[in-house]
């Protein structure tokens, strides 16, 4: 099973590091077009500080590297991941170029009627690069958690995450969630997405994509098709949206199906479900059950409104990850769910 990084006890060794770009998201009042929403409700985005917040919310210690402006919405970034209990200490500020903001609709991601306004083009974090990010502070995990919207944002910014793939002796568990967003390789003039996200995920130890974005970035279809491409990283855990994920440990392959959700909104879940599956791979779980641990804090994120959602106690989760086939299959979670309560066959019922 995958090694999980350092030993060390050091004070500074954190179970998981993660780099990159974190914005002050504007959620609209009501639900309409962005043309029509009279007003909008402050909160924060980012990938990777996200799975950082959920990591700390479930009992691990974790540190987000990221850059932002000298700005109100850089302190309101800062302040608001710090109070998650991530280590925020190691988040470089810029004086001249501002924090990433976006604004969204409040619909399905999924459908045509959903809008995203982003105005991050010149922000604080496209500035990271090796010179000037603390590389120390970013090795300083255990785990260290990347994903393809870092290398999208500048030149620098995917020469820092070549050098962070890198395989070199002693490095972190490097996980790389592929998160391809062709909007921001169309402007990147940087590199050419696809390719470079793929040559990106063959340096990476545990590599997570949505067989969606396999086949509209590289056109391949299915699991298996996936895991010839990408033969080089030890996991590789391929998302099959509502049908469930499928783990490749090697040669070997796990399909656990995702559970039946009372949806409330569907933003967040693929950031949870990594940091479901991180929190299972830290604890030394076998992989069924790191794709069950996947799944769950998915189903959290799926049953609030936002992108970060209270993940179930520990014990909890491990009650609901041991289910038996059966059991798992009947289970159906809507809001509320994740609070602890006795038995795990009380949150059982079909669907």
């Amino acid at each position: 099973m995958t090694a999980i990084g350092r030993t060390s006890t050091a004070p500074d060794v954190v179970d998981v590091v993660a780099l990159g770009e974190s914005m002050v998201t504007f959620l609209p009042s009501r639900p309409g077009r962005l043309a029509d929403v009279p007003a909008f409700e402050r909160a924060i985005g980012g990938a990777e500080s996200n799975v950082t917040c959920v990591l700390a919310a479930a009992g691990h210690s974790t540190r987000w590297v990221g850059r932002v402006g000298a700005d109100g919405f850089g302190d309101h970034l800062v302040e608001a991941i710090g109070a998650y209990g991530v280590d925020v200490r190691a988040v470089r500020r810029d004086p001249a170029r501002p924090t990433g903001i976006y604004f969204r609709t409040a619909g399905d991601r999924a459908t045509d009627a959903h809008e995203v306004a982003y105005y991050r083009a010149g922000s604080a974090a496209s500035a990271m690069s090796v010179d000037t990010m603390d590389l120390d502070a970013v090795r300083s995990g255990r785990v260290l958690h990347l994903s393809g919207i870092t290398p999208a944002l500048s030149a620098d910014c995917l020469d820092l995450t070549r050098a962070l793939t890198a395989r070199r002796p002693g490095r972190p568990l490097v996980s790389f969630d592929v998160n391809h967003r062709p909007g921001l390789w169309r402007d990147a003039g940087h590199g050419h997405g696809p390719e470079v996200l793929l040559d990106l995920a063959r340096g990476a130890d545990l590599v997570f994509v949505g067989d969606d974005e396999a086949r509209d970035a590289w056109g391949l279809g299915g699991p298996e098709a996936v895991r010839a491409a990408l033969p080089e990283p030890e996991l590789l855990v391929v998302k099959q949206g509502a049908s469930g994920a499928t783990a490749f440990h090697g040669t070997d392959a796990t399909y656990v199906p995702a559970l039946h959700v009372d949806v409330v909104a569907a933003v967040g879940a693929g950031d949870a479900f990594a940091a479901g599956f991180l929190s299972a791979t830290l604890r030394g779980k076998p992989v069924r059950e790191r794709l069950r641990h996947g799944h769950l804090m998915a189903a959290a994120a799926l049953t609030v409104p936002g992108d970060l959602a209270t993940p179930p106690a520990r014990g909890h989760a491990d009650r609901l990850a041991a289910l038996d086939d059966t059991a798992w299959g009947r289970l159906r979670l809507g809001p509320g769910w994740t609070q602890d309560v006795r038995g795990a066959d009380e949150e059982v019922r079909t669907p």
